[in-house]
């Protein structure tokens, strides 16, 4: 690093990776200041270089400056997000589009994606401008949202589908996803994982952006990690097994569809066996911190608006129609 004093100013030459970088202060510079100057350099010129390039090209470069640092599923979506987009808005230079174009995209989407879907897209679009073309505000209007509740097996539909599964590959995974795991949790477990009556949830099996099956471990403070209790018989299936299901994971939703057809019962993924799993405990009055933490959920917001909310209306209705009852006969 060079400093020259020329007049009443003072002028900075500071060489980083090979490239020379030069500033003038009007007094002279601490330390602090000069590398303050250097990182706003820098930034300047990526965000220079993102205008120069297409959207589609902006996707990539952010997908690949967060690949090892996001989960194999979400680089995975990250990778494939680009394929979504109308090509028009992909060819796009990034220092080209406008609001006009912001709004062109939501509004042509919204003709056949729902409300969530066009959040979502927003949502990746606005991520990606505000990485290389910060200074850009979005203002865009966006789909009202729906009111969209999942369907909450009964407990008899749940019974019905535990028995049905009994004596096949699938009894395990369906009875785990019963206990709140989910599918991608129930595919990575091994004998390992079981200790007793204890069941350690530390992996999930995601597809990868090459379409490959893979066990990814999970960081020990995320809230998916955790320790559950399960049966003996369960346990013990496990540990006879040495795994918990080991085909394709994808297998379970078709088991599942076969299933509530021959069994003449609603139509609905695997994952809904978690929701069961939420409002039956919440119905035994399990307290909401514990729930949280059986279920692996991040946060109260998912679990209580939307797991629970099915059954809380259901106890408000039955509330206020006995009263009515009581009332009038």
């Amino acid at each position: 690093m060079k400093i020259e004093k020329r007049n009443s100013s003072f002028r900075v030459r500071k060489m980083l990776n090979g490239k020379s970088y030069s500033f003038t202060f009007d007094h002279k510079p601490t330390k602090a200041e000069i590398e303050t100057a250097l990182i706003d350099a820098i930034e300047k010129e990526k965000v220079a270089s993102g205008f120069n390039m297409t959207f589609r090209e902006a996707c990539e470069r952010y997908s690949d400056t967060k690949k090892n640092v996001l989960s194999a599923s979400t680089y995975t979506d990250y990778k494939r997000m680009p394929n979504r987009f109308p090509e028009w808005f992909l060819s796009k230079k990034i220092d080209s589009l406008t609001q006009d174009d912001i709004n062109r995209l939501i509004n042509e989407f919204a003709l056949t994606r729902s409300p969530k879907t066009c959040r979502n897209y927003h949502g990746y679009v606005s991520t990606v401008l505000g990485t290389y073309r910060p200074s850009f505000n979005l203002s865009t209007t966006l789909p009202a949202k729906k009111k969209k509740m999942p369907y909450i097996p009964t407990e008899e539909e749940v019974r019905a589908i535990v028995d049905y599964s009994i004596g096949t590959d699938y009894e395990i995974p369906i009875k785990l996803m019963c206990y709140g795991l989910r599918r991608s949790e129930v595919c990575a477990i091994t004998a390992e994982d079981v200790e007793g009556e204890i069941l350690h949830i530390n992996k999930a099996k995601v597809r990868s952006y090459d379409e490959k099956w893979i066990v990814q471990e999970r960081n020990k403070v995320a809230a998916s990690t955790r320790d559950i209790f399960i049966s003996k018989e369960l346990a013990d299936a496990i540990l006879e097994k040495g795994y918990a299901f080991n085909r394709n994971p994808d297998n379970i939703y078709k088991f599942l569809a076969s299933a509530q057809e021959k069994l003449g019962i609603p139509k609905f993924p695997p994952h809904n066996l978690r929701h069961y799993f939420a409002s039956k405990l919440s119905e035994l009055r399990v307290p909401d911190v514990d729930i949280l933490e059986m279920g692996g959920w991040e946060t109260e917001h998912v679990m209580k608006m939307i797991y629970r909310h099915s059954m809380i209306q259901d106890e408000k209705k039955r509330y206020f129609s006995e009263k009515l009852t009581q009332n009038l006969f």
